[in-house]
């Protein structure tokens, strides 16, 4: 029933950033006459809501300025920057494709490191034959003591006066497997004692006798990435190459390798690196590091488990792609790095599902109500509608209504409370669709729980009407029991307890799982229209939040569903209680 709505064009906001200024300025000086951006993530990983960030400015941009410079040639690639054997591989690749394109976004060219690996070569061939590179034999100890630190400079390479010649067969020699890993590097000559650490002599190359999920065994050398990433932007003529703040120290070696290249390799364009804030999200974690600690740990069900902010995770929660765009949209683009809110995203989740996702009922914490006056064998088909009339939408069901049925566990007190308007001894509430009820006795086990309401129905009154005179001031949903479909529920929450995660050691973020951020709730009654629901389809349980019916878990006549958000902020509602 729950056909998806059209999607929106994909292109992001057309808001003034520094991003677009900067771009406008280049198109105005006419230093560009077009607009090619690039994703460029390692396959190491899965991506995660602050790649989305990313990817909506990059693939937006292209398709902003697509639209303004209609025949430039504008673009965005997607490139693996593949330059390490012993993490990547191509179940990561195939993940981050789907991810682009569920986001709503489709790539002008599909590119890899890999691809220019012999011209990477032959340009480190190059800098050692200006004099710009040498091999170095130090071990990975000896460089890290050489290169000081902040505050001390570092002491050249007893290896940097090498010859040409013999940096040249060393290098050689290099490529042809002679040498173990660790035994030499290929690093650039610059400056040890410069402020900058990234600039102190940095390594080009390293031996690393691992099969690539590209190349195979072609290479047993491979480039670093503050050498390949310059190179591949310009090679593909990369205008604006745009990164997040970590990478703000990298900027002055990026040039390096573009300025000491362009010469010789008359590269199409010279690109440019600017760098934005990064997005960090309250309650969850966003560290690659971290969030495989928890996959592996088997903290969590795997990438796709719907606690986690990967794409494949938000996707699985029941996300939808229009409500990411539109929440990295609100973030914008800015310089400084700040931490938003998930308040913020779960808004917009909410936002957008309020138009698309049908209302129905269901009971997850079911206490059974006989209608004792009710007529034994008698069903009713009510007319229950698909949309509150905010929404300019239409559509019903028929929903069964009979002599027993489920409500709320918490619809239901023993001892009512002044402002308890639900049901209780003595009181009468309305079914939503349906009849008003009156409860008149309970039934309770050895413990004295609750176990069964019983209750009296209004037969003179219709459902839906309000009857003169009388007030009725709660309306319960409820599910009937003869036609109920049992169902799980997962109810997520977020990741962490804490806003932030411990800052010292990697392990130590653990301890602030929130031990409520799954709760698995079995035996959950359904009403009959979801007993078809399709594996991702979404719905407004009443009362209750936004559900999706889980992607891999669900089938009809047997649907899992997994909550996506609350209906308000019960989050920032429980910690100011």
């Amino acid at each position: 029933m729950n056909s998806p709505a059209p999607a929106p064009s994909p292109a992001t906001a057309k808001s003034s950033d520094f991003i677009r200024d900067i771009i406008n300025d280049d198109l105005e000086a006419k230093r560009h006459e077009k607009v090619i951006t690039r994703f460029p993530p390692e396959p190491n990983g899965f991506l995660h809501i602050g790649h989305a960030k990313s990817i909506c400015l990059n693939f937006g941009l292209a398709n902003e300025y697509r639209e303004k410079l209609p025949s430039s040639g504008t673009r965005c690639h997607l490139r693996f920057d593949d330059t390490d054997p012993a993490k990547e591989d191509t179940l990561f690749e195939d993940g981050i494709q789907e991810d682009v394109r569920w986001l709503g976004f489709e790539w002008d060219g599909l590119y890899h490191a890999s691809d220019y690996f012999e011209k990477m070569y032959e340009y480190g061939e190059h800098l050692i034959s200006a004099g710009k590179a040498y091999v170095c034999s130090l071990s990975d100890a000896e460089i890290k003591e050489y290169r000081g630190n902040v505050t001390t400079p570092g002491k050249n390479s007893p290896h940097r006066t090498r010859t040409v010649e013999e940096n040249l067969d060393l290098f050689r020699r290099m490529r042809k497997g002679e040498f173990k890993e660790g035994e030499h590097v290929l690093r650039a000559i610059i400056d040890m004692a410069n402020p900058n650490m990234k600039m102190r002599d940095p390594l080009l190359y390293r031996i690393r006798h691992t099969a690539h999920h590209m190349t195979g065994d072609s290479w047993c050398i491979y480039p670093m990435y503050d050498y390949a990433h310059p190179i591949s932007d310009a090679i593909e003529g990369i205008t604006h190459s745009i990164c997040t703040l970590e990478f703000e120290n990298n900027r002055e070696l990026y040039d390096w390798v573009i300025d000491n290249l362009i010469d010789y390799a008359k590269f199409p364009s010279r690109p440019h690196q600017y760098e934005f804030a990064r997005l960090s999200l309250n309650y969850t974690v966003l560290s690659k590091r971290r969030l495989l600690e928890l996959v592996e740990g088997k903290h969590v069900s795997g990438w796709d488990d719907p606690r986690l902010p990967t794409i494949a995770g938000l996707r699985r929660r029941g996300y939808t792609p229009e409500s990411i765009r539109a929440f990295c949209a609100s973030v914008g683009i800015s310089k400084a790095n700040s931490t938003v809110d998930m308040a913020q995203l779960e808004f917009c989740i909410r936002d957008d599902l309020n138009q698309k996702a049908p209302r129905v009922m269901a009971v997850l914490k079911p206490l059974k109500v006989v209608i004792e006056n009710y007529p034994d064998n008698e069903v009713e088909e009510l007319d229950a509608s698909y949309w509150p009339h905010d929404v300019p939408k239409e559509g019903t069901r028929k929903v069964p209504f009979c002599k027993e049925i489920y409500i709320e566990q918490d619809d239901f007190m023993l001892e009512p409370t002044k402002d308890y308007y639900r049901l209780a001894p003595g009181k009468e509430v309305r079914l939503r669709y349906a009849h008003l009820i009156t409860c008149t006795d309970v039934v309770k086990d050895a413990a004295g729980n609750v176990v069964e309401v019983r209750c009296t129905y209004d037969p003179e009154v219709k459902p839906g009407d309000n009857p003169v005179g009388r007030k009725v001031k709660g309306t319960i949903h409820w599910v009937s029991a003869r036609h109920a479909v049992d169902t799980e529920v997962r109810l997520y929450d977020r990741l962490l307890s804490e806003e932030a995660p411990p800052a010292g050691k990697d392990s130590e973020f653990l301890n602030s799982i929130n031990a409520n951020a799954l709760q698995v709730l079995k035996g959950c009654k359904l009403e009959r229209s979801l007993s078809e629901a399709n594996a991702g389809d979404s719905f407004q349980f009443e009362r209750q939040g936004y559900f999706v019916a889980d992607i891999k878990d669900s089938k009809p006549g047997a649907p899992v569903f997994n909550r996506i958000v609350t209906l308000k902020d019960s989050w920032a509602r429980a910690n100011k209680k």
